[in-house]
């Protein structure tokens, strides 16, 4: 191991309870040997979740009636792309390699997205109850990666991101009750 990589250890546990934290923790988990190949392996599976996020939530506005909702996923679906954007940069500078792509659980929940809408009366609650499984997701794989001892520039942006993550949980879980209630 070279002397710069030391830097790099990524001895970690993740703990968490529920479907979406154990999803999180398996794609999160990784190579932790404790060189700079981890914390790209770390900023890879982020790079990944920033993707599905983003097909979500085009995904969701496709299916969403209501015009402020579309544009509310159209827009989170921005910031998503903007977010691998950058964990792609700093993966790059690294010397990691990039894909701009999701994962196959992902595409499998689109597909889930897609196919229910086909079947079945589709609904403002209903694509709502789905878009909150996928950030269910997203801020388990995320708080477990901040339990890894990542540089201190990029656990800023990792801890940033989080945070969006966290905001868009909250306001699609809001936006849900609020269906459920008028439902």
């Amino acid at each position: 191991m070279a002397a710069e990589d030391k830097d790099f250890n990524l001895h970690s546990t993740s703990e968490g309870t529920g479907a979406a934290s154990a999803l999180g923790s398996a794609q999160v988990a990784g190579n932790n040997t404790g060189d700079k190949g981890d914390v790209i392996d770390v900023l890879q599976d982020l790079a990944e979740c920033s993707h599905d996020g983003e097909y979500g939530f085009r995904a969701c506005a496709e299916q969403a009636e209501r015009s402020d909702l579309k544009s509310f996923f159209l827009q989170r679906a921005d910031e998503c792309r903007a977010a691998a954007a950058e964990l792609n940069d700093q993966i790059r500078t690294l010397g990691g390699n990039t894909a701009d792509h999701g994962t196959a659980a992902a595409a499998l929940h689109r597909g889930w997205v897609a196919v229910k809408a086909t079947l079945s009366t589709y609904d403002d609650k209903a694509v709502l109850e789905e878009c909150e499984k996928g950030e269910d997701n997203a801020k388990a794989r995320y708080t477990n990666a901040m339990k890894k001892p990542l540089p201190g520039p990029i656990k800023a942006i990792v801890e940033r991101q989080l945070q969006g993550v966290q905001r868009n949980h909250d306001q699609v879980r809001q936006m849900r009750d609020q269906a459920r209630a008028a439902s």
